[in-house]
């Protein structure tokens, strides 16, 4: 009991000292995992401030139990999201692993789900491995080789394999392999496979065969078989076609003679469709729709396909009888989207994911013959009462060659008066789209701080039809900038939004849409933050993950080819970076395998010659963006004092412009004596070195272009004053950068 009680005092000292530590600083010190440049000491009171905008949690379905009512979840309570089981709708969510990094993808042991496999990368290097966890011990057992990358996941019918995606062989490729997870031994590969877009679907109802497909770009895929046994593969769809075609999923059907899936043949958008083995005829389910078919999933009896479309952003459940050929009668669902739709082995629940702008991202369940829903998970919101949340308006702008855009504006509160500064969020992808889920710590801009986001859908979004997917690839690059140019023209126009407070942001794709609004509209914006964004195109194709090269090829252009590196590097927010002369922020992983960290390091370096303000965050321990929560929460408490900084204050205080004048020394008006000509800059804030551009009225000039000082030879006939006029460069574009000076009316006439 003694013992017992001394370590409770150790602990409370403990505790006394950290606390006074960080009243004594007042300050949020960085992780020793964190490399912090350029980035002031946040206060605590603004961490303070922000931090219930850091609790909001999600809960997405895993997998159903295959003979219980219960369900796998993913969802966090500590730095990272895990796995945890829940046993009923509202019930408790029993977390059943512990690790530093996410867990995602478990998937039960599907006839008596006595065991579940998952995956597991390790500090955002997405190298997935594969484990089983066993009920009946709580042991987890590693399953892969521990170094390559690992994906998907399909259960035969029989329960005993297990197949998967893995780029073992050579760090390039994927190949398909399968296991009998109850026996990590057993782990052979399949098919042996040339590129980095392969994918498993499902087993066929036989257990013979595998259907599996081949992504090569957002807009060209293919649909094969392979013998499970043999390895040897049969194509299903046709290559060699004019048109690309893009496949999504794919499901066998109950009887093994055809497959559904969601194509763009034949069409601008995803229609689910009927393929016949024996003829590969393509029947259309769904041709009246004219919106995207983004997933479905057949019902284990194969009587119902539910599918989900995206109607402007919005998600649309349908229920379709296979045996009719049929629409059936489906729920309303409340307006927002869906994540994802799994059918119970018994064919009656449904289960979903759904968030909106005022609700976050939680798992349900749809009783599909009595239209009762039933919401299994209720994550937490930091105490706040999400329904006062902002809801998205869709707006839309003519660009610059006609077609419209649209996007998503999310109005700060009725508290905040007069025209509102604006975040300009652009999504990553770049085949992604803005849509309303809920915003988490956009909110806090929102409404805390009364910044409006505007979130657009450039050409190259999905959602839009494939003709507008594909107007941004190789050397229609450019169009996507200027499209974010029109929005800015758009935000002029609007009464309630200040055009001179802007603020450009985006991650992935969306950070190198960063750079480049950042670099060719730097006059138009305030600052900019970039998350894990390439900051050249040819460097970026160069470096990044082999199995994925030819993949971003495809959408960017292959850098091999001499005319489009020459284009790539022409636009290359790095190689025009001496263009970036407003603050910049850069955020990135140390370990990503997407976008390498010498994307950032690079523009960093390069922007920081340039005397511009640069703020840079790196995350050892991350990847593609900040999973873990303490390194997501010290991001976010620095883009608020990076906002607070350059986005918030009024024009005048943010900009700190210098006093111009030039003197004019003619101290022989009766000559031809050179005349000296000096421009004076008295205080401001240097955003580059300043440099001069001298322009004079008449005569010649002598020496000093480009420095603080001319000398001017009068040459001419008449009589006049002559004018000296410098423009200066270095400072916001919002100062005055113009200044001159006048000689008096001259006496002396100089002869040609």
């Amino acid at each position: 009991m003694r013992e017992f009680m001394k370590l409770i005092v150790i602990s409370l000292l403990l505790v006394i000292t950290a606390t006074v530590a960080v009243a004594q600083n007042d300050a949020v010190s960085p992780g020793d995992n964190l490399v912090v440049e350029g980035i002031p000491k946040i206060p605590l009171a603004l961490s303070e401030e922000i931090n219930r905008y850091t609790e909001f949690r999600y809960a997405g379905l895993t997998n159903w139990h295959p003979t219980k009512r219960e369900m796998l979840i993913s969802t966090r309570f500590a730095d990272t999201s895990q796995i945890h089981l829940v046993k009923f709708p509202g019930g408790a969510r029993t977390q059943l692993t512990f690790f530093r990094d996410s867990v995602n993808g478990a998937s039960y042991q599907p006839t008596e789900g006595n065991y579940f496999v998952f995956s597991r990368g390790s500090g955002g290097n997405e190298n997935y491995q594969k484990y089983r966890y066993d009920f009946a011990s709580g042991a987890i057992t590693l399953l892969t080789d521990g170094k390559s990358r690992n994906t998907g996941g399909a259960w035969s019918i029989s329960g005993n394999w297990y197949a998967y995606e893995s780029t073992r062989r050579n760090g390039e490729d994927v190949d398909i392999w399968m296991m009998n997870p109850s026996d990590p031994k057993s782990d052979r590969m399949v098919a042996q496979l040339k590129g980095g877009g392969w994918g498993v679907y499902e087993f066929s109802p036989d257990d013979k065969q595998l259907l599996i497909g081949e992504s090569i770009s957002a807009n060209e895929s293919y649909l094969w078989l392979i013998n499970a046994a043999t390895g040897n593969k049969t194509l299903i769809t046709p290559k060699g076609e004019a048109e690309k075609v893009l496949y999504g999923s794919a499901q066998f059907s109950k009887d093994g003679k055809g497959i559904y899936t969601n194509t763009d043949r034949d069409s601008e958008f995803q229609r689910l469709a009927y393929i016949d083995l024996a003829t590969k005829k393509h029947t259309y389910l769904t041709p009246s729709l004219n919106w995207d078919v983004e997933y479905f999933a057949l019902s284990w009896d194969g009587k119902t396909i539910a599918f989900i479309t995206n109607e402007d952003g919005l998600s649309v459940l349908h229920l379709y009888d296979t045996a009719r050929r049929k629409q059936l009668p489906a729920p309303k669902l409340p307006a927002g989207v869906i994540g994802s739709v799994e059918w119970h082995r018994n064919n009656r629940d449904l289960g979903f994911g759904l968030e909106s702008a005022r609700a976050t991202y939680d798992t349900y369940s749809l009783a599909v013959k009595t239209g009762k829903i039933e919401r299994w998970t209720e994550s937490e919101t930091g105490g706040i009462n999400t329904q006062s949340f902002s809801l998205p308006e869709v707006v839309r702008w003519k660009t610059f060659d006609d077609k419209m855009i649209s996007g998503l504006y999310y109005k700060p509160p009725p508290k905040f008066s007069g025209k509102r500064p604006v975040i300009i969020d652009i999504h990553g992808g770049p085949e992604g789209q803005s849509r309303p889920w809920f915003q988490a710590e956009n909110n806090y801009f929102v409404n805390e701080l009364g910044i409006a986001v505007v979130q657009p859908n450039v050409r190259g979004s999905t959602g839009y039809g494939k003709t507008f997917l594909k107007l941004d690839n190789g050397f229609l690059r450019e169009g996507s900038y200027k499209d974010i140019a029109s929005l800015l023209d758009w935000i002029k126009t609007r009464p309630d939004l200040d055009p001179d407070r802007l603020m450009v942001t985006g991650g992935r794709y969306g950070g190198h849409m960063t750079l480049a609004i950042a670099t060719f509209y730097a006059d138009r914006i305030r600052c900019a933050l970039d998350v894990v964004g390439p900051s050249n195109l040819v460097t970026f194709l160069e470096n990044t993950s082999a199995y994925r090269r030819d993949l971003r090829r495809v959408e960017y252009g292959d850098e091999r080819d001499p005319k489009m590196r020459e284009f790539l590097n022409h636009i290359a927010p790095l190689n025009n970076a001496n263009k970036i002369v407003k603050p910049l922020f850069v955020v990135q992983g140390g370990n990503d395998p997407r976008v390498p960290l010498s994307e950032s390091q690079q523009i960093v370096r390069v922007v920081k010659k340039n005397g511009t303000p640069v703020w840079y965050l790196m995350a050892k321990d991350e990847g593609h963006g900040f999973a873990k929560k303490q390194n997501r929460d010290f991001q976010l408490y620095a883009a608020v004092l990076f906002m607070k900084e350059y986005l918030l204050i009024s024009q005048t205080a943010a900009i700190d412009c210098p006093t111009i004048s030039v003197s004019c020394t003619d101290t022989h008006p009766d000559s031809d004596a050179p005349i000296t000509f000096t421009v004076t800059v008295t205080g401001g804030k240097a955003l580059s070195p300043p440099s001069y551009y001298w322009k004079v009225s008449s005569g010649k000039l002598v020496r000093g272009q480009g420095t603080a000082s001319i000398e001017v030879a009068p040459e001419g006939s008449s009589r006049e004053a002559l004018t000296g006029t410098v423009e200066l460069s270095g400072f916001d574009a919002e100062c005055a950068h113009i200044a001159s000076c006048s000689t008096a009316i001259r006496s002396h006439v100089v002869t040609p």
